[in-house]
């Protein structure tokens, strides 16, 4: 065990794009866990878009974090210290204890994981937050049927990859939006979506028509933005569209440049009946985790679920990469590995 506690703390709010100078790495004494308590060493972090919201101060689902805090985030991590019943020395569990090598807990909250996880940092992406989002998202708010087209933004990401997967397991026909040809091809051969266009592209708008020649019957919408704008009016009448995030606008200091496109969003809501919904996934499906966690486990052990994470070596690299997951640098669910493992 080393003897220092790295720790990547919120240094300043950043206005618009983060930078670098907005987080501060610190070292601290490790601390020592008490009766009921254990000491957790972080083994890998994800880093996911909705951390950067939690950078303002400004009322959301979850507080902010606190100058001088601990940056949040899900963590996979192995007890080293235990002086609690429910968790031994080398147990893997599935913690929130954030961008730090060290943590205590009184385990509220953990789910352990065992001793030898096949691929504990599977609990980070396709079996945690981002597989269940992707999962109940599409289920229960897309409610998707054979023959419907479903269009997914960030095709490539934590989400949209599986979003667009399991679309396929329902029958659908799947359109993907990516950054590149690169992230298109590989949704196309790997991912086995039906057809994946470049966001990037400067008749994007113009291609997303062609390809959705019958329109649009469920949007998966994680990216808003212009992305947002060529959707609508594709739409189906009965469309839906589940809301999870909208990473192209988490930078944003004003509203965008152009019309006021309230009203005609507004319209089109009405006219067509679309059902426009958002969720947080723990808060509003919490309860049926076990349901995900079963379907996902079958389509893994059956290969029709295929995964990609992005690994990057140190903890000290933490704000670079969260960064560059904002500007759509990652290719697969991005995870830190910390150097922490034995």
């Amino acid at each position: 065990m080393k003897n220092t506690n790295r720790k990547i703390v919120l240094a300043s709010r950043p206005s618009g794009q983060p930078t670098t100078d907005n987080f501060r790495l610190e070292d601290s004494d490790i601390p020592s866990p008490q009766r009921g308590e254990i000491l957790l060493r972080t083994i890998y972090l994800s880093l996911d878009p909705y951390m950067r919201g939690r950078m303002n101060d400004a009322e959301s689902y979850a507080e902010p974090v606190k100058l001088d805090d601990v940056m949040v985030g899900g963590t996979v991590a192995q007890v080293e210290q235990s002086q609690h019943d429910d968790f031994a020395v080398g147990d893997w569990v599935l913690s929130y204890s954030g961008w730090q090598d060290y943590a205590i807990s009184n385990g509220e909250g953990l789910i352990n994981l065992g001793k030898n996880p096949t691929q504990p940092s599977y609990a980070l992406g396709v079996m945690g937050m981002p597989g269940f989002t992707a999962y109940m998202g599409l289920m229960d708010i897309g409610q998707p049927k054979k023959g419907d087209t479903l269009v997914v933004a960030a095709t490539t990401g934590a989400v949209g990859s599986i979003v667009g997967q399991i679309g396929k397991l329902m029958g659908c026909k799947v359109i993907g939006i990516a950054g590149g040809s690169e992230k298109c091809q590989y949704a196309i051969d790997n991912l086995g979506f039906d057809h994946c266009i470049d966001h990037k592209a400067p008749d994007f708008a113009e291609q997303l028509a062609a390809t959705a020649e019958n329109g649009i019957d469920i949007y998966f919408e994680n990216v808003g933005g212009k992305v947002f704008d060529a959707v609508l009016p594709l739409l189906n009448t009965g469309a839906r569209i589940p809301v999870c995030g909208l990473i192209s606008q988490y930078n944003a200091t004003s509203l965008p440049d152009g019309p006021d496109r309230m009203s005609s969003l507004v319209a089109t809501l009405l006219i067509k009946r679309i059902k426009m919904q958002g969720f947080i996934i723990f808060d509003d499906y919490g309860h049926r985790y076990n349901e995900f966690s079963q379907a996902m486990q079958e389509w893994l052990s059956q290969g029709k679920i295929q995964y990609k994470e992005h690994v990057i070596e140190g903890l000290d690299k933490a704000p670079e990469a969260f960064i560059g997951l904002l500007n759509g640098e990652n290719f697969g669910k991005l995870i830190i590995h910390t150097n922490q493992a034995n």
